[in-house]
């Protein structure tokens, strides 16, 4: 089943919330399933974000999250590597509630992270949003633009 694809611009309020597009919010708890493996529509309420090493900011549904907490979870808090790993994931974790609007409010620490005051683009990832602050974001584009050919050769 298809997941979050496109990018829109948007901007943050004066109270540091985040609209979070509708095409995005139509998909919500649609790639979840229940126990029986059966595909299912749930509410939404919350989301995960998480600052990224590159600077942007990425939302996660709960579901997608609990995946990704599982291999948290699996790391050794006696081996240092792991454990470390552990902590720098979750200081940079918050949870960020889905009001009726369909917003999310931001704090300071994470649009500080990210280089946000105003704009925002939002890039619909599979199973994730990644947020950027735009001009950041033409920045790393320009930049790599020569690299796309060869990381697809890579992968693909």
């Amino acid at each position: 089943m298809a997941g979050f694809i496109g990018k829109e611009r948007h901007s943050i309020d004066e109270k540091g919330r985040l609209m979070v597009p509708v095409k995005f919010r139509r998909k919500f708890g649609l790639m979840a399933s229940d126990a029986d493996g059966e595909s299912g529509v749930e509410r939404i309420e919350a989301l995960y974000i998480m600052k990224t090493p590159d600077r942007a900011l990425e939302l996660y549904e709960p579901f997608i999250w609990n995946g990704i907490r599982r291999g948290i979870s699996a790391l050794s808090d006696f081996n240092p590597d792991e454990r470390l790993l552990k902590t720098l994931m979750y200081e940079s974790l918050e949870t960020v509630e889905l009001d009726r609007q369909g917003r999310v409010a931001l704090s300071r620490e994470f649009l500080e992270h990210a280089g946000i005051t105003r704009e925002v683009v939002i890039i619909g990832a599979d199973t994730k949003m990644i947020i950027w602050e735009p001009e950041r974001l033409s920045a790393i584009l320009l930049e790599s633009a020569g690299r796309f050919t060869s990381l697809a050769g890579r992968y693909f």
